[in-house]
Order: structure tokens, then C-alpha cells, then sequence
């Protein structure tokens, strides 16, 4: 069978999880590294791929997965969407997510190609798993409690706020689906604390959390990727009340956004051009194997 080309787009510590889970998949190979430096620097476990600056200077790429900056998703999904390239992308602002799939389901058409959007665990999995608890007591309440742990797409807009050296954005669970971020910074110098604070709790990651930002003297010191969530859901099935439903993990954050992007790849292979969420997508598609072995393993 021929194998999935994937390229990895980005190389921060989601695209490094990302290329372990295609290294491990076997239905994959690896198309090569898209890096903003290229091969310059180049990470001696990159040594036995392409590393470049553009995709176009790779070959026979099926499928890119974006370890990109959730801001700068829209922007190199179009440009590779418009190669006939298929994207997949962990874009983790829920409130923007719509936009966004409106934006590049009308490119993944033009292109010919799949984009699948927000495919990380949250939005991501997660979502999966809230769509089935509804569908089995449509009538009721779910709460997402993340945390305690360290968020990836908080810590990254933290770090892209001016005057910030290094960061951590941290996800503290208050309950019913209310959360605290604790942020914890480093200050290039020249740059006042209390201003750089004010413009990230500005910042729209945090502007409706209750947010604390901290000055440590070492982020190195305080960082953890281990992260986590609790689901749970009480509702009504049928005219039945009190139907309690509940789904926990405790991960490595950058881990398993990884191996779910490398999912949502396989899956893009198998769908018709377009932009889909996790939630659009069937739940087989993302495992490798024959389809009958699978509903015989799984039903």
C-alpha cells in the first residue's frame, strides 16, 4: 500500500511530537521539515530529511501539518490549500473556529485539496467526545474543566507579546467550566512588568479568564507540559433525568496534539475537498487499517 507523505510545518514542540507520531505510524512517511530557518541549525534528528524553507521545494507532499502558530494557521493553510496540498491544523481559538472554516473550506475547494481545522485535543478529541455525550442526553449540561496544566496556545500568545522573553501560560480549573490562567513570564529588559502584564490579560486568549501574570527570574524553572481535562455531562436521555456521564486525561499536551494532527492527516486522505472540524469528520477515518477489520475489532 502506498504510504502517506506528510510534511511537517514548523518545528516548535508541536511539530516535534508530530514527527515522532509519523514515525511511528506505519501507513506514513516522512516528506520533510518546513522550518523558517531551513537547514540552517538544523536539529541533528532531522538528519535523515529534507529541511527547507518552503514546501514547494519538497516532493510528492499528500498532506501538511501545521505546527504553526495558532494566528498564522489561516495564512499558510490558503497557501498550501492552493498547491492542491491537504492541511491539518490544531488552530486552538474556539470562538474563531467557524470564521475560519467558512475561510478555508472556500480555498480547499479552489484547490482541490481537505483542510481539517482545529484537530487537537481540545478543540479536537474533546469535541468528539462532548458531540457523543450530547447525542446520548440531549437534553443537559456539559462542563470542560482543563488543567491543571500547561497551555500551548496560551504560552505561545503570551510569548508573542512585545517586551516578553520567555513564558507560560497555566490552565487552573475553578470548576463548572470556569478556568484561572496563571501566567509566568520573564521581562526583556527595558520593558516594564505592570505594562507588559496589562497587554496580556488584553490579549484575547485572556481578556474574558480570570488572569494572573507573574515575574519569575527563570521560566525553565516552572514549566511542566503535562496537562489534562475533565468532561462530564448530566442530562436526560429520553424523558430519563439524572444521566451522569464523565471523561478524564492526564497528558503531555504537545504529545498528544501531535498524534491527533498525525490522525486528522490520515483522515484527510479519505475525505472530498473542503474544510472539515473533528466533529464532521467519521471516527474510523482516523485509524489506519481495512475498514471491515475494523468495525470487527471496534463494534
Amino acid at each position: 500500500m502506498k504510504k502517506i507523505r506528510a510534511a511537517v510545518v514548523g518545528y516548535g514542540n508541536i511539530g516535534r511530537y508530530a514527527l515522532q507520531a509519523l514515525e511511528a505510524a506505519d501507513d506514513f512517511e516522512v516528506a520533510g521539515v518546513v522550518r523558517r530557518n531551513g537547514a540552517a541549525d538544523k536539529p541533528a534528528e532531522l538528519d535523515a530529511y529534507p529541511v527547507v524553507k518552503n514546501i514547494c521545494e519538497l516532493e510528492g507532499v499528500d498532506v501538511a501539518i501545521l505546527a504553526t502558530p495558532t494566528r498564522s494557521v489561516e495564512k499558510y493553510a490558503k497557501e498550501i490549500l492552493a498547491l492542491g496540498i491537504n492541511t491539518v491544523d490544531s488552530f486552538d481559538i474556539h470562538t474563531q473556529i467557524v470564521d475560519l472554516r467558512r475561510s478555508l473550506d472556500e480555498a480547499a475547494r479552489c484547490g482541490g485539496a481537505v483542510s481539517i481545522i482545529s484537530a487537537g485535543w481540545d478543540p479536537g478529541s474533546d469535541s468528539v467526545v462532548r458531540t457523543l455525550l450530547e447525542a446520548i442526553a440531549p437534553k443537559g449540561i456539559t462542563y470542560t474543566n482543563f488543567g491543571p496544566g500547561m497551555s500551548m496556545g496560551h504560552t505561545v500568545a503570551v510569548k508573542a507579546v512585545e517586551g516578553v522573553r520567555k513564558a507560560l501560560s497555566m490552565t487552573i480549573p475553578t470548576g463548572t467550566g470556569i478556568h484561572r490562567r496563571m501566567v509566568y513570564i520573564e521581562v526583556e529588559e527595558g520593558y516594564q512588568f505592570a505594562e507588559v502584564a496589562a497587554a496580556i490579560k488584553a490579549d484575547a486568549y485572556f481578556v474574558n479568564d480570570e488572569t494572573h501574570v507573574i515575574e519569575v527570574p527563570s521560566v525553565d524553572d516552572v514549566i511542566d507540559m503535562g496537562h489534562g481535562v475533565n468532561l462530564t455531562r448530566k442530562g436526560v436521555s429520553g424523558t430519563t433525568q439524572n444521566q451522569l456521564f464523565e471523561f478524564n486525561m492526564r497528558i503531555n499536551n504537545p504529545a498528544l496534539t501531535g498524534q491527533v494532527l498525525v490522525c486528522a492527516a490520515r483522515a484527510a486522505m479519505r475525505q472530498k475537498p473542503g474544510c472539515y472540524t473533528m466533529i464532521e469528520v467519521p471516527v474510523l477515518d482516523l485509524l489506519p487499517g481495512n475498514r471491515e477489520d475494523l468495525i470487527r475489532r471496534l463494534v
